[in-house]
């Protein structure tokens, strides 16, 4: 292995076509500069048994030494209101909200502020270190503070109010919870006299969850971020009592038509987007940075109704985190525009260099599809970019302790996983929580992500290309889109192929891309699924931005944290997240096979069934012994039936038609099955009792002459390769391959 940590970056947009350009944003801190190359990527796989990576140089305008730079990644979502005169306020005001607060961290975190850091002029609504509010002003090189006695407590409701008087000089912060029982009761009353006047800083907005720092870069702007909700945060011209703030906060609606209402911001507008709309006729909108999470419940969500769509008023909070991320905000250290005629695939910009005598080789990847409207093959494969983004820097088996016993054996990390941990600024994926224990349900791709490259990392984007060695390997052509494209372009998009198939692992699925495959089916495409557990977790690509998913975790499925309650609708569309099953669209209804269990301790094998012998799926078994023992080998834990399998299911949608033709259910104790299936916890129900934790081979005839195959196992085609390609995994998958491709219906 060579070193891939010393320069780090990400390509945007991910996919581009002939004619359109990628650019790549790199940072290297020990680097000055690196020796670039576009490759195509054929297989990504370190692995020393199959000779290692195949990767093919391109020749390119940027191919050369290339300069680099260290760049920062500055996190925490905040918003921002700018600047406006009527924020220079010439005496008294107040400032109230709802705050929930979810992580107390011995630092300083900004509820609402118009300060700027480093000079101290302003205002701001805090925490202090010690968890207590406080209310400060500065100008002039002086400050003055108002704050609370106790800490407050986190992720409970808390109204907040602040206000200052020009005439007396006070500070006055009060503060009071939402509930009162079990010792919830919560109170504040705080006063200060300032002995001279604020300064309020020229240029500086007013911001939400952070305040200005002072700086002159834009991605460090700010500081001192908050972690929590806030709701319903009004700025009034005058110095109110707590009944009366208190009053105008619970108003949904303030009368616009107050001469002293100065902003009343309503987070719950325009939730799929970053607008923060201000109510009041000073139209004070604004913008929120970094991808706070939004679709939050508010401080008067009642639990009677469903989701943000269905009650928005319910909803007028958004929980920001000081650890979220969406675009690192690199500049771009090289471009290259796609060249007519260029071939689709996985491509990466691969940069190496030597650095204290050991070689470094870091890849950027990105994906290259056909150009827009037009098909160069037959066959189209659909890259899982959704599932890339969601394992996205996956620090689970490092922060859950669980993981080591789930997998019955050591963890075994590469470089760049330990940099990854070391680098939390990078951005979690969709499996980790944030630092206030929130579940994380945004992903982006603009940011370094290390466990979604050629690397030692093999899950996901490695095995994917196991498949396009397979078909290389046997000279069968195919273009590439991602599933991104999939969504925003819908079935036109496939119909020109006569095989559409999706890789190891499709799991995460937008409605947009499963009715795409639906309509592809029906019209009588033949889709072959070469994986495991997919089509399984509901997501949402942002509506305009690229490269950005969401996901709700609900309560049931295979989960590592669960969202709030009310919060398990997407922010995105409003949709409800979590399986689509459901939702009434099991995977079985597509693919014929849905998500049954982990297998991470051993891989099985394949004995086929009597569906095997019907004359409408004699193809897929031509070459194959009846009683011949399919795939018991390969490339992950020596068997074809691994990591995690799909089995058909009639009750979950599995077609009256459908062909289970091979079934691998000698799972062993390590077949554990998907929470999903255990309605009741009983013993036997691992793969050495139960027939729940199984891979099934099916195939499905569908509509117009159309079909579906369905392996049932991530693990299938990390065995293509095995004994030079020569071994009866790939026979089967070559038969089922020519056979969808000949015209003639199924």
């Amino acid at each position: 292995m060579k070193d891939s940590t010393k320069v780090v970056g990400y390509a945007a947009p991910w996919s581009v076509a002939p004619g359109e350009t990628v650019s790549f944003h790199l940072s290297s801190d020990v680097l000055d500069h690196a020796s670039a190359r576009v490759v195509r990527v054929r297989y990504a796989d370190p692995d020393a048994r199959t000779g290692g990576m195949k990767l093919y140089h391109i020749p390119t305008p940027i191919d050369g030494e290339l300069p680099l730079s260290f760049h920062p990644v500055h996190n925490g979502s905040w918003g921002e209101i700018p600047d406006r005169p009527c924020l220079d306020i010439p005496g008294d005001f107040s400032i109230g909200a709802w705050v929930y607060p979810t992580l107390l961290n011995d630092a300083e975190q900004v509820i609402v502020a118009r300060r700027n850091a480093g000079t101290g002029e302003g205002w701001r609504l805090f925490i202090a270190t010690d968890g207590r509010l406080a209310f400060e002003i500065g100008g002039g090189g002086r400050s003055a503070l108002a704050i609370a006695e106790t800490p407050i407590l986190i992720r409970e409701w808390i109204f907040v109010m602040a206000s200052y008087s020009s005439r007396d000089g006070i500070l006055s912060l009060h503060a009071e919870g939402l509930c009162c029982d079990g010792g919830r009761e919560q109170r504040v009353d705080a006063e200060c006299y300032a002995g001279f006047r604020p300064g309020w800083p020229h240029g500086i907005p007013l911001s939400f969850a952070a305040e200005m720092s002072g700086a002159s870069s834009l991605v460090s702007r700010t500081c001192h971020h908050y972690n929590g909700k806030i709701d319903r945060p009004r700025l009034y011209g005058r110095a109110l009592g707590c009944g009366a703030m208190r009053a105008l906060v619970e108003n949904l609606t303030p009368p616009a038509s107050d001469p002293d209402l100065i902003g009343a911001w309503d987070f719950g507008r325009d939730i799929p987007g970053d607008r923060l709309d201000d109510l009041s006729s000073n139209a004070l909108h604004g913008r929120a940075h970094r991808l706070p999470m939004r679709a939050a419940t508010g401080a008067n969500w009642t639990g009677l109704r469903g989701g943000w769509t269905d009650i928005p008023t319910q909803y007028g909070a958004i929980h920001f985190h000081e650890d979220d991320i969406d675009d690192a905000g690199w500049p771009a250290a090289t471009a290259w525009t796609v060249p007519e005629g260029m071939r689709s695939g996985f491509y990466t910009l691969e940069l190496s260099a030597d650095h204290d005598g050991l070689q470094t080789e870091s890849h950027i990847i990105f994906f290259v599809r056909p150009k827009r409207g037009q098909k160069t093959a037959d066959v189209v494969v659909i890259a899982p970019t959704a599932t890339y983004l969601a394992y996205a820097n996956n620090h689970s088996r490092i922060d859950q302790t669980h993981f080591e016993v789930m997998a019955d054996g050591l963890m075994v990390f590469s470089p760049d996983d330990l940099y990854a941990h070391a680098h939390r600024e990078f951005g979690p994926s969709l499996y980790d929580t944030r630092n206030d224990y929130s579940g994380v349900c945004y992903s982006s791709s603009a940011r370094p992500i290390l466990n979604g490259r050629p690397s030692a990392y093999t899950f996901n984007y490695v095995n994917d290309t196991h498949l396009l060695d397979w078909l290389e390997e046997m000279g069968i052509s195919y273009d590439v889109v991602t599933d991104e494209d999939l969504h925003r372009e819908g079935a036109g998009l496939l119909s020109p192929y006569r095989v559409a198939m999706t890789m190891t692992h499709p799991e995460y699925t937008s409605r947009e891309m499963l009715d795409a495959l639906q309509a592809y089916q029906n019209g009588g495409g033949r889709h072959m699924y070469m994986g495991g557990n997919g089509f399984y977790w509901r997501i949402a690509f942002h509506p305009q931005r690229s490269g950005v998913i969401e996901l709700r975790r609900g309560t049931t499925g295979l989960r590592s944290w669960e969202a709030e309650a009310g919060e398990d609708c997407l922010s995105f569309t409003g949709e409800p997240s979590g399986l689509w099953r459901t939702a009434g669209r099991a995977p079985q209804r597509l693919a014929g096979v849905g998500f049954s269990a982990q297998v991470f301790d051993r891989s099985a094998s394949y004995r086929r069934l009597p569906d095997s012998d019907h004359p409408r799926a004699a193809f897929v078994m031509e070459g194959i012994g009846p009683e011949e023992t399919i795939g018991d080998f390969g490339l992950r834990m020596g068997g074809a039936a691994g990591l995690e399998i799909d089995r058909a299911d009639h009750d979950l949608g599995t077609a009256p038609a459908a062909m289970i033709l091979a079934t691998a259910d000698r799972t062993g104790a390590g077949g554990i099955p998907a929470p999903e299936e255990l309605p009741a916890l009983h013993r036997g129900f691992s793969g050495e009792e139960s027939t729940i934790s199984r891979a099934d081979i099916v195939l499905t005839p569908t509509a117009r002459g159309g079909a579906v195959f369905a392996v049932g196992s991530i693990a299938w085609c990390c065995s293509l390769s095995h004994n030079g390609y020569d071994n009866n995994v790939a026979r089967i998958t070559e038969n089922v391959l020519r056979r969808f491709l000949d015209p003639e219906p199924i």
